[in-house]
């Protein structure tokens, strides 16, 4: 049962024109309904001053652009966890390069490690689930 339920939303698309996006955090976004966990970002939280820019930072970024995100089956809390894209572009790596958000190396497999910022890396704390 779970393999089908998985396989009905393994990928999920949203066009500029016909889009439900909505950016709840900088590692939550809502993809036509479905709130998606980017895969291996560990982004501050929003009761943080450097949470509440990197949401603004999503929203302007995301502005405009198709998303899709291909989701590996697996859920945290009320999220399905997968990678995101951007017009083509990994929204996670746009988000750790721009210097918002620190791998999560757990959960990465460090991908995204070469990307953070050394200003980043100062001012954001990183959750100790990602070590």
């Amino acid at each position: 049962m779970r393999t089908i339920a998985t396989l009905a939303i393994i990928f999920c698309t949203t066009s500029a024109l016909s889009a439900s996006l909505h950016v709840r955090d900088a590692d939550t976004i809502i993809v036509d309904g479905t709130p998606v966990r980017l895969n291996g970002v560990d982004a501050p939280e929003l009761r943080t001053a450097a949470g509440k820019g990197a949401k603004r930072w999503m929203v302007n970024y995301l502005r405009g652009k198709s998303i899709t995100c291909d989701l590996n089956g697996e859920r945290t809390h009320d999220r399905w966890v997968g990678v995101c894209l951007a017009d083509g572009e990994d929204i996670g790596a746009a988000l750790i390069g721009a210097g918002h958000a620190l791998d999560c190396r757990r959960y990465s497999g460090g991908r995204y490690r070469d990307l953070e910022t050394p200003a980043a890396r100062s001012r954001i704390k990183r959750a100790g689930y990602c070590n």
